[in-house]
């Protein structure tokens, strides 16, 4: 009798030890580095460093070094947990300003505390917005074997750039070059480019 009450407990303990929770795979890392570098200049992709998934996260960055590079280009791998693909190479002089962000954002923190807190770090000193500084990404809705529509972003950090100081729109129309953010302290030129 007694045997018939502990068996289902015995039985999901047995199971529980023989069939241990399966981890997700972590994506393959040659295959993130291939990826992240599309969004750079063919002539800094092979040099570029290359941040992503399955390895031990960088202080303070909720992303690991994948390869470590000789040039100034950091480049992302896609997060396999967002639908879609986007991959993106920025100067290294913006490397803790993206952190911050991709910081809180992990911590489940929206655009406005993003902005805030990024406001705070540069008032108080615990960062700094490069004069200048390039970012490149790619956006597509399928996978890295689906580019087919992706679109091409180059955009230009010119902090506290405003619309009259460059002469450029402070909206998109079309292709054509456009300020994002003016006045702040990262205040960016936006080019899209098509595929």
């Amino acid at each position: 009798m007694w045997i018939r009450a502990i068996a289902p407990f015995l039985l999901i303990q047995l199971t529980a030890s023989v069939c241990p929770a399966q981890e997700p795979a972590a994506p393959d890392l040659d295959a993130q580095i291939r990826q992240a570098v599309l969004a750079a200049p063919e002539s800094m992709r092979a040099d570029a460093t290359v941040l992503g998934y399955g390895r031990e996260a960088r202080e303070s960055d909720p992303l690991s070094v994948l390869r470590q590079g000789k040039n100034s280009l950091i480049c992302l791998a896609d997060d396999p947990e967002v639908d879609g693909f986007h991959v993106a190479c920025y100067h290294r002089s913006l490397d803790d300003f993206m952190a911050l962000g991709r910081r809180m954002r992990a911590e489940g923190k929206g655009r406005a505390e993003v902005m805030d807190a990024r406001y705070a770090a540069l008032e108080a000193g615990t960062l700094t917005m490069p004069e200048r500084a390039a970012l490149y990404s790619i956006t597509a809705d399928g996978d890295a074997g689906d580019l087919e529509g992706a679109r091409r972003l180059v955009v230009v950090y010119v902090p506290g750039a405003t619309l009259e100081d460059l002469g450029l729109p402070g909206r998109p129309a079309g292709n054509l070059p456009w300020l994002m953010l003016p006045g702040t302290p990262w205040a960016h030129i936006m080019i899209g480019l098509e595929e």
